[in-house]
């Protein structure tokens, strides 16, 4: 696999990383101004199953999964890993997704433990099941703080640094909790990948428009990493404008990166494009993906 920096989207500060600073240890009897009461079920599987309080007296599933056998020196961070399409992902009492499990996301998850990462695959909110799933609540300044609520709790669980990383759709997540959070509940850097930059007016669903452009990106001041794919055919992820992203956010530090390589995609443009087992998704190319944002998670370059 190959890669190159796209100048204009790759901005080093001198501000310290927020990663590697003092832990915050946060007590989750309160959570802005609403109690958030975590549950989890502890099984063999893919993951500690939590639920926890979210919006409208909704709740929020994730599965929390560590590297096995644990590094030497303790977790690098914990990555809260958001899915594309619909987000829901139908967990099931051991922590495994039932749906969406081509999703660049859920395939690399063995990938982010041998990089010695925690990881926590957020499912869709009790009231987002259905065949939109999270649909247009993904700019909404609720999802933004359901979010956070999980952050919240894995940075109390994990005592360590959260990331937020959003793929597809998932992007549109990502930064939206990016934008609107902070203190404890806000993460420490965000990586986006195959970010959904283009959007469709005028369609039966007005929420197939919505793109991370939507959200108030100057606002973002953690650490961002962009990545997609030059073979990218998803008509809204077109990799030309990743720019643009890192041209609105103030990160500490910020990255995009254009990977080449892998099966490539026989098609022309289209929403066809936009799988998981496809350039959209950096399929065969997993590992290396991984590899770089780790890089980048920990300080360095992708």
């Amino acid at each position: 696999m190959q890669t190159w920096d796209n100048n204009r989207g790759d901005r080093m500060r001198e501000r310290p990383l927020t990663m590697f600073g003092t832990v915050i240890l946060v007590l989750l009897s309160t959570f802005g101004g609403t109690s958030v009461h975590a549950q989890s079920n502890v099984t063999e599987g893919c993951g500690e199953l939590v639920t926890i309080h979210t919006h409208d007296r909704t709740t929020t599933r994730y599965a929390l999964a560590y590297p096995q056998p644990a590094p030497a020196g303790g977790a690098r961070a914990a990555l809260i890993l958001l899915a594309g399409g619909g987000g829901h992902l139908d967990l099931d009492s051991k922590g495994c997704a039932r749906a969406l499990t081509g999703n660049s996301l859920v395939r690399s998850v063995s990938n982010f433990h041998s990089e010695g990462f925690v990881t926590a695959l957020v499912d869709a909110p009790s009231d987002h099941m259905g065949e939109d799933g999270l649909g247009g609540f993904r700019v909404s300044p609720k999802h933004a703080d359901d979010l956070g609520k999980v952050i919240a709790d894995i940075r109390r669980r994990t005592q360590g640094p959260v990331w937020l990383v959003g793929t597809s759709r998932g992007s549109i997540s990502a930064a939206n909790a990016a934008a609107r959070l902070a203190g404890p509940s806000a993460p420490d850097g965000i990586v986006l990948t195959s970010a959904l930059m283009s959007g469709t007016h005028g369609g039966q669903k007005s929420w197939v428009a919505d793109t991370v452009f939507d959200l108030p990106l100057e606002a973002i001041r953690v650490p961002v990493l962009v990545v997609g794919h030059a073979e990218d055919k998803c008509l809204r992820s077109p990799p030309g404008r990743m720019n643009d992203i890192t041209a609105r956010t103030r990160g500490t530090r910020e990255q995009v990166v254009t990977v080449t390589g892998g099966p490539g995609w026989p098609g022309v443009t289209s929403v066809g494009a936009c799988i998981g087992r496809a350039p959209h998704g950096f399929v065969g190319q997993e590992a290396e993906v991984v590899s770089g944002i780790a890089r980048f998670v920990a300080g360095g370059r992708y």
